[in-house]
């Protein structure tokens, strides 16, 4: 069940295109729990999940693993992708490893 979804924008040239990022509600796996979500690139879907012990760690793996998708696009480093109305930032968690990627409020209110 999608509980989520944040709408980005993509700068083309041929104008500007929404990036829909979906978040699934996690699902117990047995042994782990799943977080799905995708990524709705115009020339692909990304889709893929995280894993943890409870749904609020897999929850938040998830939302981490947006991040470095997000932040590791070849439209972040190009400058092209940004969350309309937010300044500069896409508003997902980044793990430690990451944080020197930051741009705009991300930077500014990452803890």
């Amino acid at each position: 069940m999608l509980i989520g979804m944040r709408v980005l924008t993509l700068r083309t040239d041929t104008g500007d295109v929404p990036v829909a990022v979906r978040l699934f509600q996690p699902i117990d796996e047995e042994d782990a729990w799943r977080c799905r979500y995708e990524i709705g690139w115009p020339d692909a879907l990304r889709e893929s999940a995280a894993w943890g012990a409870d749904a609020l760690q897999a929850l938040h793996l998830a939302m981490q693993k947006i991040a470095v998708d997000l932040y590791g696009s070849d439209a972040h480093r190009e400058g092209r992708l940004s969350w309309p109305g937010q300044g500069a930032g896409y508003g997902f968690p980044m793990p430690k490893s990451g944080r020197d990627l930051l741009v705009g409020c991300d930077k500014e209110f990452d803890g």
